[in-house]
């Protein structure tokens, strides 16, 4: 093994950085791999820095990436807009990382699991990204807010987690929005009680799925001069931080009175069934209601059916993206109706919940009524213009 212009660093055979140094009575000893010799010194000064500063400090205990995720779940479960999705990025951690010191989480050690990920379950790179966010934000809170009883942070600096939003953006998926009969396709093959319930709710209010899953009767405001209500989400259960206002086309309202008395808290529950547990404890925001997510089996089993139905219907198969419909799709079918029904821009944003400075969070019967008036012009039911929908071949 040669030696290098450091005393503790040396090269091995196969052109690796090996550290193996005496500091202060400790001994580090790491393979770095086919590091430059900058690189290996950088590391070995960053190691003589943590061990001097635990000698004048005190010893920073370690602490595993389990510990770290379950303190996070817990001290955001009244705070995150999706709390389950986020434990559920967290506990596909586990096997991968859960037994791993935060010190030693970082991109190299985080490759299995996106390799797996990407080339054994198939998931995008968007979806990689969205896992490798909530490590980052980990990360971050045990650098600068986390700390021990000693005063010293449960990790002394947080590593950069590398995500490819430019590469995600390129392989992510286009938006397909359903053309009438295709929804009907569709939600023919859900179960009623509450999959198809839900379904029909969100195309026709363009709500994310976790908004869906997460609405409560608490939430619903009367608006008596329009003789009907409207709900509106607190910011801390929505995405981008703001109130969510709901308004309700006459399809919409009909699925409100048919799930109104099943259950106390929420709108859409399955049977009373009570939630499931994760790791720590039961999931947050979801007692009482096992719809935790309208991507279940259930979805996936019905598309597959409505795709072999298009071709039996049309006689022809069914478009790739249809065959491999996204939950998220319906919110896309809704705000293309809305648009091709000649909704404005600034209405549009409003019903679609995207951040808009300009937009209040207040309204009036008249404004409210306009809002409804929108929404109801994606009702087939009533007065609507026909849709047509372009689309490639891809």
């Amino acid at each position: 093994m040669a030696r290098t212009r450091t005393s503790g660093i040396r090269t091995d055979a196969a052109g690796n950085k090996v550290v193996n140094k005496q500091i202060d009575g400790e001994q580090v000893y790491a393979r770095l791999g086919t590091v430059s010799q900058d690189a290996a010194e950088a590391w070995l000064a960053d190691q003589v820095q943590r061990i001097k500063l635990a000698k004048s400090r005190g010893s920073r205990p370690r602490v595993t990436f389990r510990e770290a995720g379950a303190k996070y779940l817990r001290e955001n479960r009244n705070r995150l807009a999706s709390i389950a999705d986020a434990a559920w990025h967290v506990e596909m951690l586990y096997p991968w990382i859960g037994k791993t010191a935060l010190d030693n989480v970082h991109d190299r050690t985080l490759e299995p699991f996106e390799k797996h990920r990407l080339e054994v379950d198939k998931v995008s790179l968007t979806t990689v990204n969205r896992t490798k966010e909530v490590v980052r934000r980990i990360l971050n809170l045990a650098a600068r807010s986390w700390r021990h009883e000693n005063g010293m942070t449960w990790l002394e600096t947080s590593p950069l987690i590398s995500i490819d939003a430019k590469q995600a953006r390129k392989k992510a998926r286009r938006p397909y929005p359903l053309s009438w009969d295709e929804e009907d396709l569709l939600l023919a093959e859900l179960p009623e009680d509450p999959n198809r319930q839900m379904a029909r709710f969100k195309v026709n209010t363009g709500n994310r799925e976790e908004e869906v899953c997460i609405l409560r009767w608490e939430w619903e405001i009367a608006v008596p001069e329009l003789n009907t209500a409207v709900f509106v989400i607190p910011g801390t259960f929505v995405k981008n931080g703001e109130d969510r206002l709901i308004v309700l086309n006459q399809v919409a309202r009909k699925v409100i009175d048919e799930r109104r008395g099943i259950h106390p808290e929420f709108v859409f529950t399955y049977r009373g069934k009570p939630a499931q547990k994760y790791s720590g404890g039961f999931r947050p925001g979801f007692a009482g209601s096992a719809v935790e997510c309208m991507n279940n089996t259930a979805w996936q089993h019905a598309r597959t059916r409505a795709a072999e139905r298009y071709g039996q219907k049309f006689g022809r198969a069914a478009p790739w993206g249809f065959e491999h419909v996204r939950v998220h799709d319906l919110k896309h079918t809704f705000g293309r109706r809305l648009r091709a029904a000649g909704v404005g821009e600034e209405t549009r944003k409003v019903l679609l919940g995207h951040t808009n400075g300009d937009i209040t969070t207040h309204y009036s019967a008249a404004e409210l009524g306009e809002l409804i008036n929108a929404v109801n012009r994606i009702d087939r039911s009533l007065a609507t213009p026909a849709i047509t929908l372009l689309r490639t071949a891809a």
